[in-house]
């Protein structure tokens, strides 16, 4: 098996759930699961970010007369289902099922129907950039499926190559980086960006308190709890 990596980047204005992303740069989601035949797509999708956004995509997310992967405008009948799995005010858990995959230009369906069924796929958006892994069989012609992807972006929409390889760390990030709060995940990276963790430390937890605009103890505290999800599920693993 190997995988085939790609993104899809949008302008601004051109898809109301992406310029969200946009928009709020905070905003992440990630698949935890997208499998599809030729009859049917599922999928279930992890979103971190702040209160008032996850309000926002909500309504966006959950609305059925959208297709949510098309590439192109319009057009799309498919039957869609959105359901909440979890929520509270920093992350979402969407499912959705949509049947009758083949009338529209969507990603999954043009991988499925490219590869066969058993297509496994993996997605990750944040700001302008929708990112796809597909994993398929080591003889699957990868150059077709990215020009027939091209041939149906809408105005507004670039496709650029990531690449071609072995499957690596398949889903490997989905665990500690899932339970971690948008808070707890932007203090943990700048604190490695400050050099907090490099020996000897390039900043102290007084210095990254003053970089973030935060109290030392609030900083401390944020680090602390993210530390612990990340050692846990590193044990665990």
């Amino acid at each position: 098996m190997r995988e085939f990596a790609f993104t899809v980047r949008y302008d601004a204005g051109v898809d109301d759930l992406m310029d969200l992303f946009i928009e709020e740069p905070r905003l992440r989601a990630r698949t935890r699961s997208c499998f599809a035949t030729e009859a049917a797509m599922w999928r279930v999708d992890h979103v971190t970010g702040p209160a008032d956004a996850l309000e926002t995509l909500d309504g966006l997310y959950l609305d059925e007369s959208t297709c949510n992967e098309c590439l192109d405008v319009g057009g799309c009948s498919s039957d869609r289902e959105h359901r909440v799995l979890a929520a509270d005010d920093q992350r979402r858990l969407y499912y959705t099922r949509r049947v009758e995959i083949d009338r529209c230009h969507s990603l999954p369906y043009l991988a499925v129907d490219h590869v066969g069924d058993g297509v496994l796929l993996e997605a990750e958006r944040s700001g302008r950039e929708y990112v796809w892994r597909v994993l398929m069989p080591e003889e699957t012609p990868v150059g077709e499926l990215f020009d027939r992807i091209d041939r149906k972006l809408q105005s507004g929409l670039t496709l650029e190559l990531g690449r071609v390889s072995e499957m690596t760390g398949w889903n490997a990030d989905d665990g500690a980086d899932a339970t971690l709060s948008v808070t707890e995940r932007e203090t943990l990276a700048a604190a490695v960006e400050a050099g907090y963790y490099r020996t000897p430390r390039e900043a102290t937890m007084a210095e990254l308190a003053e970089s973030l605009g935060e109290p030392r103890s609030t900083v401390q505290y944020r680090l602390q709890r993210a530390e612990e999800k990340v050692i846990e599920e590193f044990v665990a693993d």
